[in-house]
């Protein structure tokens, strides 16, 4: 993957020179990527910009004179470049992530402090960096605006729905936003929701409580052997795989966590939930494939849809990035393809068709 007929320009922007080499060997292991620049702080990082004109910039939050966040803000008004953080995740470095993400960062990454596998290090910051470059900047800018919007909602009798049932979403690269603007759109008393959203470890749990204060309904991380209920959102955790597994005779389901081997170089991974749904839920689930890069959740989406669930998958316009929803549809494993804007009603009205086939 080359942007056009070249390398993908990366500039570091970090005021720790350990972080700055681990971060440049690592992208430089990938043959698609050429590092171009290094900067210690915002001041030089404009400089560089200016000059070297790179198509990503990977960004520290915690910076003298200006820290990464004012700059972040500074950059995508003036010079609106791709920005990956790569930052120290501590509860208070992962809200100061969460708000770079609403400022307009693509993704957010854990800042290596040179005693991490190389290797896996070099693999997530070059999947990262690729996304970042192949990232549709219009669609980042529509969601704030998308947060005001009133949706019209099928009626839904709240409470109303078997213990099996369930929704399943998906989602990568820009999906924290779309998470930000789906789960406050859509009302309580639904089936439990289950959230798969490619995180680092320790960034899930900010993100969960994050929702938790916008949405009607409860958000949390999920723990395992959780029991599902109406009324619940569990967040997979960043670094284990999430999956259903039967809660017993008329009780619907629990969540399995486990760190088994990645899918899709993913953990957690999307397949992963919707393989397992697929096999338990059958007709009684509704699934969402949101913005991503790769191709995780296509093949469970295709599952699902197989068994019966109802399936859908965010389209082009919207997406920040169209890898996985792309590859689900063409796969044909969804049903309905809606942008960000109509997903909430998509997946009322998915609910309300297969309320006739609960048992």
């Amino acid at each position: 993957m080359t942007v056009g007929a070249r390398k993908i320009r990366v500039l570091i922007v970090d005021d720790s020179a350990l972080a700055r080499r681990a971060i440049s060997d690592a992208l430089s292991d990938d043959s698609e990527i050429e590092v171009v620049g290094a900067a210690s702080d915002a001041y030089g990082a404009r400089d560089e910009i200016l000059a070297l004109q790179p198509d990503v910039v990977t960004l520290d939050l915690e910076m003298p004179r200006m820290d990464g966040l004012t700059f972040l803000k500074i950059l995508q008004e003036h010079y609106p470049v791709p920005v990956v953080v790569v930052s120290s995740l501590t509860p208070s470095g992962s809200a100061k992530a969460l708000e770079a993400l609403a400022a307009g960062a693509i993704d957010v990454l854990p800042k290596p402090d040179g005693t991490g596998n190389l290797g896996q290090l070099a693999h997530q910051l070059a999947y990262h960096v690729k996304a970042a470059a192949y990232s549709r900047r219009e669609s980042r800018h529509l969601r704030p605006a998308s947060a005001q919007a009133v949706l019209a909602r099928p009626a839904i009798r709240p409470g109303s729905f078997s213990a099996r049932r369930a929704i399943l979403i998906g989602s990568s690269t820009g999906g924290v936003e779309a998470l930000r603007f789906l789960l406050p759109h859509l009302p309580d008393g639904l089936p439990p929701i289950v959230v798969v959203q490619h995180i680092p470890a320790n960034f899930s749990r900010i993100l969960a409580e994050h929702l938790n204060g916008l949405c009607p309904f409860t958000v949390r991380e999920a723990v395992d052997g959780d029991e599902l209920r109406p009324g619940l959102c569990l967040l997979a955790p960043g670094d284990f795989h999430v999956a259903l597994v039967a809660a017993g005779v008329g009780r619907g389901y629990r969540v399995r966590l486990a760190q088994s081997p990645p899918v899709h170089h993913c953990r957690p991974s999307v397949d992963v939930l919707f393989r397992s749904a697929a096999e338990l839920a059958g007709d009684q689930a509704v699934a969402a494939l949101l913005t991503g890069m790769g191709v995780d959740g296509a093949r469970g989406l295709q599952m699902l849809r197989a068994a019966g669930s109802r399936t859908l998958a965010e389209d082009e316009e919207s997406c920040v990035v169209f890898g996985m929803p792309q590859a689900a549809i063409k796969l044909g494993a969804a049903e309905e393809v809606v942008t960000l804007e109509r997903m909430p009603g998509a997946i009322l009205r998915a609910l309300a068709k297969t309320s006739s086939n609960e048992t």
